[in-house]
């Protein structure tokens, strides 16, 4: 029988991914830490087991979108009003900065790895500039192959892409008009980072130290922006949460127990 909400001690954990993955990409996370939080793995639409936006792209596609889908999703998930923790990586945590503005009064504590938040960056912002040429390579590319050969060596290396077996960049090409989505609501969000300053709540932003110049100006903006915001580096690139896991976790679950000590947060 299924436990119902109210009746598990443990803090609900809300946790979004990156582009081209899924709620997969916290496995590890999830059963290690199991036993102390009670974690919320949502797949982003288009990605997972989550259906492809065609009616809200055919409109024009925006963040308000995607986290009006994820709180759609907890409502199976939480009880009416229940609060929550949030944590996302890239995408999914700029999609998250879009949910707790939506839902500040749930949201108990706010973690980012490299939020995707490009909108907080002003036109002249090198760190804009480089993503927007990004952009441009992955639209103009001739084939959805080529174009996600420009987005995953991005994210990674030069060759990461075709180093990849078969199956995995046939997985990845299969998601690319996804991503074009993404990247149409990520520049098209109107939030400024005075809009981040109300998001008083204990924070904790994160950039590894070999992530490109465009998450990192991000980060370090996002970190000023919030009133209670913790800025740190961790190992690895922008993808982290995922090849150096066992790091980036170390320090949401440290961020994690402090925030849901019973004096850690001024409603």
């Amino acid at each position: 029988m299924k436990m119902h909400p109210t009746q598990d001690p443990r803090p609900a954990v809300v946790l979004l991914h990156s582009s081209l993955s899924s709620r997969s990409q916290w496995a590890a996370l999830m059963a290690e830490q199991e036993s102390n939080y009670r974690f919320i793995a949502i797949d982003l639409l288009g990605y997972g087991k989550s259906a492809f936006p065609t009616e809200a792209a055919a409109a024009g596609y925006t963040l308000a979108h995607e986290a009006d889908a994820v709180a759609a999703a907890l409502a199976s998930h939480l009880d009416a009003g229940e609060p929550f923790h949030l944590v996302g990586h890239s995408y999914g945590g700029a999609t998250a900065l879009r949910l707790a503005r939506q839902m500040r009064e749930r949201v108990l504590s706010l973690a980012v790895f490299e939020p995707v938040a490009f909108h907080l960056l002003s036109a002249q912002d090198a760190g804009r500039q480089e993503i927007e040429a990004v952009v441009a390579r992955i639209g103009a590319a001739a084939s959805a192959e080529d174009a996600t050969r420009t987005f995953i060596d991005y994210w990674n290396r030069d060759g990461a892409f075709d180093s990849l077996p078969d199956v995995q960049r046939a997985r990845f090409t299969a998601g690319i008009a996804k991503v074009k989505l993404d990247f149409v609501a990520l520049l098209g969000e109107p939030a400024t980072t005075a809009d981040m300053a109300q998001l008083d709540v204990p924070a904790l932003v994160l950039a590894g130290a070999k992530g490109p110049a465009s998450t990192r100006r991000v980060a370090e903006t996002l970190a000023a922006a919030l009133p209670q915001a913790q800025f740190a580096l961790t190992a690895g690139g922008h993808m982290a949460p995922i090849t150096h896991a066992a790091t980036v976790n170390e320090v949401l679950m440290g961020f994690l127990e402090t925030s849901c000590s019973p004096d850690s947060i001024v409603r």
